[in-house]
């Protein structure tokens, strides 16, 4: 939207939120706070955005947000007022519009804020406030109405001026605004401080009413849209609510969840369809799940890809790939750069890391897969371990097409296994294997057939 710019406040030290990282980049369903406005207003078409940032915080939302978005540093605490002030230079006679959220309100919906900035453009508000109907304000300054015929918003008013609720529901500031960017940037200054340095953006609304100017306030759809974040409490609260919105989402989109409330789901995980997620499993981070899968009793899996009609039961996955068709679990870890082809099958107690399973490969039991190429078709007997660590270097093993490895086969790597060769149980072999072959015992040997 080339009329419209937007900033977002991100320079507060969240003191309560007692952390040595800065609020804004504590997460909510395994996200960022701060990449939800941001992407929020990507939705809504705003290509041009400025952070607010702190001198203290200003490196670390940097390295989260790189060159996405501009910045702006806010070198004292001068209030939401001084924070947008920062953003001017760069923003001045740049838009028509200019939206502001705040970097710790992650629950605005894309059809709050698009109805926001659409009702502001059409009807040619100098200021337009999102607003949110709620029984309990817990503090949040309220939208001051004249409740005559007109019910125009005659400014925002804390929670303690507010003397004429009598136990009804109320509506609150979400600390969202659209203001028309002329006149913003000309009243920025004539907000005139409290008690202290800060000066509030919520004093414009007042100073437009006194200009003769109507302001407006749309509630949101949900009026926990309005909800921001101070403490880990208050953290904990809304990942409640956003994973139960999640959840609700998939549902809705075609995925079975047997026990929605013992399941979590990261806000940017993907699910196919006809996928059924059983009690107490958790999906974190870049995870992408395809249709027709089962997943659990009670597996993670974080930033993993798992293909179409694939089952995980009861089993750990982190950084790792399932194609189609593949079988895991019980009870089995899939670690960084595991990577199961088309129809494998991995089951009870089995680990994998930086190992490949070619197509049909199967490993059904107890054993420990590291530095691995396994071809496919291959059997992989139960106890098999490659011993991959010389004490100095990690080291591979290859096991070609069509193999056969015994039970307690110990493959001392780096070594090849020839196509079609086999180890008997117990073997532990420290030399390559010519295809088609028979080795047995400790080290093993070529056993003529």
């Amino acid at each position: 939207m080339d009329d419209l710019v937007g900033i977002i406040l991100a320079a507060g030290e969240g003191v309560r939120m007692k952390s040595r990282i800065p609020k804004v980049l504590h997460r909510l369903c395994g996200k960022e706070l701060l990449r939800y406005p941001v992407e929020l207003l990507g939705k809504v078409g705003v290509d041009r955005i400025v952070v607010v940032v702190s001198r203290a915080n200003q490196d670390s939302v940097q390295g989260l947000l790189g060159d996405s978005v501009e910045y702006a540093v806010q070198s004292s605490k001068t209030g939401t007022s001084g924070a947008v002030e920062s953003a001017a230079s760069l923003l001045r006679g740049e838009s028509k519009q200019v939206v502001v959220l705040g970097g710790d309100a992650p629950l605005v919906s894309e059809e709050s804020l698009q109805g926001l900035i659409n009702g502001h453009v059409e009807n040619a508000h100098l200021m337009s406030i999102l607003s949110g109907i709620v029984q309990d304000s817990n503090g949040l300054g309220r939208i001051n109405r004249d409740y005559g015929s007109r019910r125009a918003v005659m400014g925002i008013i804390e929670a303690s001026d507010d003397l004429n609720r009598d136990g009804q529901p109320v509506e609150v500031n979400a600390g969202v605004y659209c203001f028309q960017a002329d006149w913003l940037w000309e009243n920025l200054a004539r907000i005139i401080p409290g008690k202290g340095p800060e000066r509030y953006l919520t004093d414009l609304a007042a100073l437009a009413v006194e200009q003769g100017e109507n302001v407006a306030a749309l509630p949101a759809n949900d009026p926990t849209e309005v909800l921001g974040i101070n403490n880990r409490v208050e953290l904990a609260n809304l990942e409640d609510i956003q994973r139960r919105r999640i959840r609700e989402r998939w549902m809705l989109e075609g995925v079975t969840i047997s026990d929605p409330s013992s399941v979590m789901i990261d806000a940017d995980v993907t699910l196919g369809q006809d996928t059924v997620l059983l009690p107490n499993t958790i999906l974190m981070g870049n995870t992408s799940i395809g249709a027709n899968c089962e997943i659990g009793p009670g597996s993670v899996v974080r930033d993993s890809s798992i293909g179409d009609d694939c089952r995980v039961t009861s089993s750990a996955m982190e950084n790792a790939v399932m194609e189609s068709g593949v079988d895991v679990g019980p009870f089995s870890h899939l670690r960084p750069g595991a990577y199961l082809e088309s129809g494998v099958h991995i089951g009870n107690y089995v680990e994998v890391k930086e190992s490949r399973f070619a197509a049909g490969a199967v490993m059904g039991h107890l054993g420990y897969i590291g530095d691995a190429s396994i071809g496919a078709k291959v059997n992989v007997g139960a106890g098999t371990v490659t011993c991959n660590y010389d004490g100095k270097d990690k080291q591979r093993t290859i096991v070609e097409d069509g193999a056969f490895i015994g039970c307690d086969t110990m493959l001392v790597a780096p070594v090849t296994i020839g196509a079609g060769a086999i180890t008997g149980a117990g073997a532990v072999v420290t030399k390559d294997v010519p295809s088609a072959r028979l080795v047995v015992g400790v080290p093993a040997k070529i056993v003529e057939r």
